[in-house]
């Protein structure tokens, strides 16, 4: 690659591979590739991706990066041993929990198991009131015995949730200083910071998972900017985070809980991106890889997000794109249960890998049956980085097909028919199930399998469009590029709604910006490309639940006509979510929340896209089996395919990040972005 001081890179860590994404500004163009995940050296499976793009790590200027060290902590409950210090004669709410049950038809339901066991939680003494009021002054005497305990045990992080923190932090503030003075080099997280809301479960919860995931992100971070710099890279550092943006190396290292959705999210930034580029404001973004499969909503040209999220049952307060994921994937195990074919949610991963891989798996997987069913070119995938066994899937198909009485076609044609429904499942999930039409959507597909398998998902649906990005394998990356710094911060501001105070919500939010504004200069933002945007948590007075509104250009005391405006948006969204409002019902806030969010420029699809060769011509024609039938299908390279071009199926697209089957009767074109648009036949 020529040498350029401003290379725009990202990195996404998957579980089977580590995409890069690289924008030149100089040529307008991005470079892509794929590297195996190393499960025991993630940074150094970032290494090696970006290695194969980036001849000069001193050409980068900006580099951002998904990870999954957060999340995968949680997921395999290889976080660190965390102390939990709590308020004396409350300390049992984190184990308490709730007693709503969040899959109330299963008879087999167990309330989730809590991330430390009710001896590692410390009672400390101090009280406040709900106003924030001292009670009983904190005791020193217990934090001593708390840290002697923390010391001689080698803990080396802690949860500090104090009741009622939110609205005064002095006990925990004070707390924590105690501890680092007692017990040093402990890493501590606070409940007001990590989450400075009411609820005292979920704030405590939150508390428990950031204090659990925080020294393995840390030391995460601190690896791959260590051996960056190595490299003689310049750029910072910056990290996606669950809520749609990117900060500072150093900030994801003390605040880890924001990363836990890191890579998944960099997909939805990039269905934001593609709506706003294609004038599709409603998008279904599925993204399809080796071990998940991910969806998220656009709607309206935002991506559909939530102030809280349930991983696993516990709760996290924190903003998030709303992403529902389930274990599906080109490596997902096809296996035989109670008399029947299951696939997935076990995953080859990258080692051993599918069969076909030739690294020792024995199993049969979704790639497997795609190479089988002729959809995959063994000669020519990761764009020719990887030769596939094809005589190893079909021993591994016709294994497994004799326990199920099947030959290798219809095993692999079942597979394919399995995996494709627990997809649309997912996909329903989101839509179906929340009153959301998805024919009124466009279908985003990518990852490295997703655009294989998106015409029979919209078909399953009744979606009419489906849309392939460029490269499609590094979408998830791409979106991050296109993502700016985002810090978010929230106050409780319990009021009656026909009271409300414009005055002193002005001053609030006003602080509550200048924090924000401080927050993004800090993280090297200039000042001319920072935004904030006000919203307020309301609910009709009686209720559980809130709703989050986005304030109308901003409230102040001259202009409080702009709460009736704002009471409009909220009657808006209610009758949205529930079907119905209630205008005359009195109304509350509950939480004040700012996002700021800070440009750092974007590089959106131009709409002068050329390739360099154009060619409209197959490159040949092999026979694919589809449930119809075995069809002489054309197979074309699509970085040849110029704008404009037309393609019958059945048809099959490659390129080195992703295949993109299009099936018979079914119609595709290349737009003025690049982008492959496909009409799906109906069923």
């Amino acid at each position: 690659m020529e040498a350029n001081l401003e290379l725009r890179v990202a990195t996404d860590i998957g579980g089977t591979f580590t995409d890069v994404v690289v924008y030149d500004p100089g040529s307008g163009r991005y470079s892509t590739a794929k590297s195996p995940s190393q499960v025991d050296d993630l940074a150094g499976g970032v290494m090696d991706a970006l290695g194969l793009v980036v001849d000069e790590p001193g050409d980068v200027e900006s580099f951002v990066h998904g990870s999954t060290v957060g999340i995968n902590a949680f997921l395999q409950r290889r976080g660190e041993r965390v102390i939990l210090l709590a308020t004396a004669g409350a300390s049992d709410v984190y184990h308490i929990a709730r007693g709503n049950r969040l899959d109330m038809y299963n008879i087999r339901y167990r309330k989730p198991v809590p991330l430390l066991p009710r001896r590692d939680i410390i009672p400390i003494g101090g009280r406040l009131d709900y106003r924030g009021n001292e009670l009983t002054p904190l005791d020193h005497d217990d934090l001593r015995r708390a840290a002697d305990r923390i010391r001689s045990e080698g803990v080396r992080s802690v949860a500090i949730g104090f009741l009622f923190s939110y609205m005064n932090p002095d006990h925990e503030l004070a707390a924590a200083a105690a501890l680092r003075e007692l017990a040093p080099g402990v890493s501590v997280s606070l409940s007001h910071q990590v989450a400075t809301e009411w609820r005292e479960y979920e704030r405590t919860a939150s508390a428990v998972m950031d204090a659990y995931i925080a020294p393995p992100v840390s030391r995460y971070m601190a690896d791959l900017s260590t051996r960056l710099a190595d490299q003689g890279m310049p750029a910072p550092l910056r990290v996606m985070q669950s809520n749609g943006g990117i900060i500072s190396a150093q900030a994801a290292s003390e605040r880890p809980l924001q990363t836990l959705l890191s890579g998944p999210v960099g997909g939805a930034a990039g269905g934001v991106a593609l709506a706003e580029v294609l004038g599709r404001p409603n998008l279904i973004c599925v993204d399809l890889g080796g071990t998940s499969f991910d969806v998220s909503l656009i709607t309206e040209g935002q991506a559909d997000s939530s102030p809280s999220a349930h991983l696993e049952g516990l709760p996290v307060l924190m903003p998030v794109v709303d992403i529902h994921t389930i274990g599906a994937g080109g490596g997902s195990l096809a296996y035989l249960e109670a008399g029947g074919l299951r696939v997935g949610p076990e995953s080859a991963g990258a080692y051993p890998g599918p069969a076909c891989y030739g690294r020792g798996g024995t199993q049969p997987t979704v790639t497997d049956a795609n190479l089988f069913l002729g959809r995959i070119d063994p000669d020519y995938f990761l764009g020719g980085n990887l030769t596939l066994d094809t005589g190893a899937a079909e021993v591994a198909l016709e294994t497994l097909g004799r326990d199920l009485d099947l030959d290798a076609d219809r095993l692999a044609l079942g597979i394919i028919e399995v995996i494709n429904a627990k997809m649309s499942q997912a996909i329903r999930t989101l839509t179906v199930e929340r009153g959301i039409e998805p024919r009124e959507f466009s279908l985003v597909a990518f990852g490295g399998a997703g655009p294989m398998h998106a015409v029979a998902l919209a078909q399953e649906l009744g979606i009419r469009e489906v849309i392939v990005p460029p490269d499609p394998g590094g979408f998830s990356a791409w979106g991050m590029l296109q993502s700016a710094v985002r810090q978010d911060f929230s106050e409780a501001f319990f009021r009656d709604f026909s009271n409300l105070d414009t005055q002193d919500l002005g001053a609030r939010f006003a602080r509550l910006g200048d924090r924000a504004v401080s927050s993004l200069l800090g993280e090297g933002v200039a000042s001319d490309r920072i935004s904030l945007v006000q919203r307020l948590d309301m609910r009709y007075q009686g209720q559980e639940h809130t709703l989050t509104v986005t304030l109308p250009n901003g409230v102040t005391p001259a202009r409080e006509d702009r709460l009736t405006a704002l009471r409009r948006r909220f009657e808006d969204v209610y009758a949205a979510r529930y079907g119905h409002s209630n205008p005359e019902a009195s109304m509350e806030t509950v939480n004040l929340r700012l996002t700021a969010l800070g440009d750092v420029g974007r590089p959106l699809l131009q709409g002068n896209y050329q390739p360099d060769h154009p060619s409209e011509l197959p490159s040949k024609t092999t026979p694919v089996l589809f449930s119809t039938g075995l069809f002489p299908t054309s197979r074309f390279n699509r970085h040849t395919l110029p704008p404009g071009c037309s393609i019958d199926g059945p048809a099959i697209v490659e390129e080195s990040t992703a295949t993109t089957v299009i099936p018979p009767e079914g119609k595709a074109t290349i737009d003025e972005y690049g982008c492959l648009i496909i009409e799906a036949p109906p069923v």
